[in-house]
């Protein structure tokens, strides 16, 4: 029987027996049920035993989290957790979308609340996976509530080790491989003089013809990349006596990208103490440093090498960096003319000098105090620090020159020949949190109640950006200790972002009868200085009820071990959306006349002011079934909710008499997002040796913009293609679409020449042109279902794990291919099915030499399944005295993706705002294939 000891975000001490039901299951031993451990789920300042909640809950153990070996752990559980979309990119350091039961706002903040051992945090980069002990999902409202005006988006609670039993000392090494999973073939020489001079000839006016005997052949692609690799180091140390319990770990994590250049290393180091100091009296303390360096290079590399013309070369046989001039021949020169805008990538990344470091430390104290039997007194001090310094250092110089190969220094005329801007930030968060539990068990009845208080600080960032010129050229842009450049200094700013404090009471009463009815009722009261007076306080209520029907009589020794329902509703609280402040303007154009005074300068408020702006508001209402049969080898549940953002924030122009031209926030919409989940396991035993347990989930959700009261919202316009194009919008007319929603002309067929036609969406008459009025909407980039897959397998020292998913239900657009202007490099595909007189049923329309105009003709299926993990690994036990075990284990991460998507990579996750690059392959980093070889010994 497998028995952890869990040390949560600050409050009590659980056992965890590993299975549950999202698909991370642990086969169960051969126990009776009254003799097992029961599961325990942490539901925020406290846990509860999973077949007493009331709430929808998904937990992840450790080992889940850890098997995919990654940097970040959510990029790690992407398809445990039913409702849990997770959009990650494989650039080292990045920071994975995060989605619960959908997208419920436009402006305001879309990432959930992560609760690490009691600290609030915006995201987990910091975190080494091998720490995390549990990770737990809140998904429903009635389980969110308790966190209030911070919950709209979902929270996630993570617990990380502690100490138990003998001291353990654990390595765990290992090293990655890694290279893209798919490859965009792009046109060669010969296939891109062909498609160019055909493009050429459809011109009224002809330019020059490439010549067919080309010297350069590039696959830029291949010049800009390299085989990633990294490795990883951890090193912890555990164990307790009566007295005290330790848990001590240091982690390196080391990358090369397979963008050249790209390197990045983070080490950590973590210490969990607890210290027993009486029979009732216990101290907690946590503390975890972070270190990050990074040496990021331009993702526009990646678009910059999908247009670069294969005719031009790396370098000219002078040293001198290629670029696209040819000479009156149509050959590749050093002179003549250029016959694209777009630079050399090499020189791209060549010229980027960019460093970045940052310090997080985090840490806290926690004192838990026994009252009385029942009674117990928690308090709890978090803080966090954290310092960023960055210099990029731009030889403008020199990319002057190595644009064109017959320029020279003299006649340089830029205001700088360099550049170098520095930058630190450095900020201060905590939070106090002080809060009263009573358990009792009275006969057939059982109450918990906990009553708390709960402060937290925001300080704001504080920034200092200095940024010079004409710098010599030096090794180490951190130091410049003896250098002149006082004089040189082009800009300084030093800002104080704004501190934002909130003040908290939370109540929380739970109720179970007869081990079957089972009543929890939570209430958050929060006050925030975000907001103006009497808008600061918001109220947070939930209510959930649950009904253990396989405790029932009439079910005893029936089919079902475990049949619960479960229900619940609950208010949640967004408080990351736009402040409420009213911006003055001055000068000649604000004059007014007084009297017999002549005109003189004024001042203004020319944006209006919502006097009720406050957080976004978001009601749920779920129902769930858990069930256990089988002796409990088959297990599941299911849901079904019903969530709407009834306060939507937008953006709202006044009306032009008020002489006001600036957009204000105000509550003008609702968003619904309406779904259901579900998810079945099975595991079981098969003799002595062998173990194993199959398991899927399944999300369906509907997102929908389904009010707008106002119609004078200011229009957003994004996804913008950096050609004049943009592929979304949100105003008015977006009520009844998805957030996101792409907004397109209708592509439809060829005319007679070959060119791509449109729909007469408006009904106007004007077909096959792109009138501004037949655009319409089409899918977004958030897929409706995800599935899914995971797969366990143990027989005698060898174990196998298998994980797959999917996302279905939505569409990409494929920005890099719709760039396209002149002569610019295209896909192999295009360039060897195109439309002529005598292939009219060619895939691709003519050849163009103009901007292509936002159509469905770039707008793809997104839809994919992925096998995420593949693992396999043996341990050697008692291998020698003081050492308990040795496992070696290898991995392919990705190695394989069905999708019909013709780009890269479907799974776009860009910075998460829907009207931004989400969804659009444009400046995007490529999903990797990564085999890992790793060794793990415990002594």
């Amino acid at each position: 029987m497998k028995q952890t000891n869990l040390k949560y975000s600050g409050l009590i001490a659980v056992l965890y027996f590993g299975m549950n039901v999202n698909g991370q299951t642990t086969p169960q031993d051969t126990l009776p049920k009254e003799q097992k451990i029961e599961e325990v789920v942490m539901i925020g300042y406290g846990s509860r035993k999973k077949v007493d909640n009331t709430t929808s809950i998904s937990s992840i153990s450790a080992d889940e989290v850890t098997k995919t070996k990654v940097l970040n752990a959510s990029q790690a559980i992407q398809g445990k957790a039913a409702g849990v979309q997770i959009t990650a990119s494989d650039l080292p350091g990045s920071t994975p979308t995060v989605m619960i039961r959908g997208l419920g706002t436009v402006l305001g903040g879309r990432t959930p609340l992560y609760v690490v051992d009691g600290m609030f945090m915006d995201n987990i980069n910091n975190i080494n996976s091998n720490d995390i002990l549990s990770y737990d999902v809140l998904k429903d409202a009635s389980a969110l509530a308790i966190y209030g005006n911070r919950a709209a988006n979902g929270v996630i609670i993570i617990t990380t080790k502690s100490g138990r039993g003998k001291i353990n000392v654990e390595y765990d090494g290992l090293i990655g491989i890694r290279n893209p999973l798919k490859k965009v073939e792009m046109a060669n020489s010969q296939e891109f003089v062909n498609y160019n001079n055909t493009a050429n000839s459809y011109l009224t006016t002809p330019g020059r013809s490439f010549s067919t005997n080309q010297p350069y052949n590039t696959d830029w692609f291949k010049e800009i990349t390299r085989t990633g690799v990294y490795n990883q180091h951890n090193v912890a140390v555990s164990g307790s006596s009566e007295a005290v319990k330790y848990f001590f770990s240091l982690n390196n994590y080391d990358e090369q990208s397979i963008l050249r250049g790209t390197d990045y290393n983070r080490s950590t180091f973590r210490t969990n103490n607890e210290f027993k100091l009486s029979k009732r009296i216990t101290l907690s303390q946590n503390l975890s440093v972070a270190f990050t360096r990074v040496s990021p290079k331009p993702l526009g590399a990646f678009t910059t090498a999908y247009k670069q013309s294969p005719l031009v070369p790396v370098f000219f046989p002078s040293g001198q960096y290629g670029v696209p001039i040819i000479n009156g021949s149509g050959d590749i020169s050093y002179s003549g003319s250029r016959f694209n805008n777009v630079g050399n990538p090499v020189s791209q990344l060549d010229f980027n000098n960019e460093q970045n470091k940052t310090m997080l430390m985090q840490g806290g104290l926690k004192l838990d105090i026994e009252i009385m039997k029942g009674l117990k007194f928690t308090s709890q001090f978090s803080g966090e620090y954290s310092n960023f310094k960055s210099y990029n250092f731009s030889n403008d110089l020199a990319i002057w020159l190595a644009s064109d190969p017959t320029r020279v220094p003299s006649l340089f005329d830029g205001n700088a020949q360099n550049t170098l801007t520095n930058t630190k930030q450095d900020y201060y968060n905590w939070s106090l949190t002080n809060f009263l539990n009573y358990n009792r068990t009275f006969g057939s009845h059982n109450i918990d109640v906990m009553l708390g208080t709960e402060s937290f600080v925001k300080d704001g960032i504080d920034e200092l950006i200095v940024r010079r010129k004409d710098l010599g050229t030096v090794s180490n842009y951190w130091n410049l200790s003896g250098t002149e450049y006082i004089n040189n200094i082009l800009s300084l700013n030093s800002v104080k972002y704004n501190k934002n404090t909130t003040n908290s009471y939370f109540a929380r009463a739970q109720y179970k009868l007869l081990n079957k009815y089972l009543l929890t009722a939570t209430v958050r009261r929060d006050g925030s200085s975000q907001f103006t007076e009497g808008n600061k306080w918001g109220t947070f209520p939930s209510f959930g009820a649950g009904w253990v029907i396989s405790e029932e009589s009439f079910m005893k020794d029936g089919f079902f071990d475990l049949l619960k329902l479960r229900g619940g509703w609950g208010r949640l609280g967004n408080q990351n959306v736009p402040l409420n402040y009213p911006p003055l303007s001055s000068g000649a154009s604000y004059n007014y006349a007084f009297g017999s005074n002549p005109v003189s300068n004024g001042v203004t408020i020319n944006k209006g002011i919502d006097p009720n702006l406050g957080w976004e508001i978001t009601e749920e209402s779920s129902l769930g079934l858990d069930f256990g049969a089988l002796n409990n080898r088959l297990t599941g549940a299911f849901d079904v909710y019903n969530r709407e953002t009834k306060n939507l924030i937008l953006e709202v122009k006044n009306y032009m008499t008020s002489g006001q031209n600036i957009a204000f926030a105000s509550h003008v919409g609702s968003v619904t997002n309406k779904g259901v989940e579900a998810s079945l396991n099975w595991a079981d035993k098969v003799g002595e040796d062998f173990t194993y347990s199959v398991g899927a989930n399944y999300s369906y959700n509907q997102n929908k913009l389904t009010r707008v009261n106002d119609s004078n919202i200011s229009t957003l316009i994004g996804g913008d293609l950096a050609n004049g194009q943009w592929t979304k919008l949100f105003n008015a007319t977006t009520v009844g679409h998805a957030l996101g929603s792409f907004y397109l002309w209708e592509a439809d067929g060829y005319d007679a020449n070959g060119n791509l036609k449109y729909k007469d969406n408006d009904g106007d008459g004007v077909t096959g042109s792109a009138d501004a009025d037949d655009r319409k909407y089409f899918d977004s980039y958030i897929p409706k279902s995800t599935l899914g897959v995971n797969i366990s397998m143990a027989y005698k020292n060898w174990d196998f794990n298998l994980s797959g998913y999917g996302a279905f239900g939505f569409s990409v657009y494929n920005g890099k291919k719709a760039q396209r202007i002149s002569g610019e490099n295209i896909e192999s595909s295009v360039a060897n099915d195109f439309w002529t007189p005598t292939n009219t049923n060619a895939s691709n329309p003519r050849p163009y030499t103009t901007i292509p105009i936002a159509s469905t003709f770039f707008l793809e299926d997104g839809d994919y399944f992925r096998i995420n993990n593949i693992s396999v690994g043996y341990t050697i036990r008692n291998v020698v005295d003081y050492v308990k075990s040795v496992r070696f284990y290898v991995s392919a991460i990705n190695p394989v993706i069905f999708t019909k998507y013709s780009g890269f990579n479907s799974e776009l996750n860009a910075d998460g705002n829907p009207y931004k690059l989400t969804g659009v392959e444009l400046d995007s980093y490529p999903t990797l294939r990564t085999f890992v070889f790793g060794l793990n010994v415990n002594f």
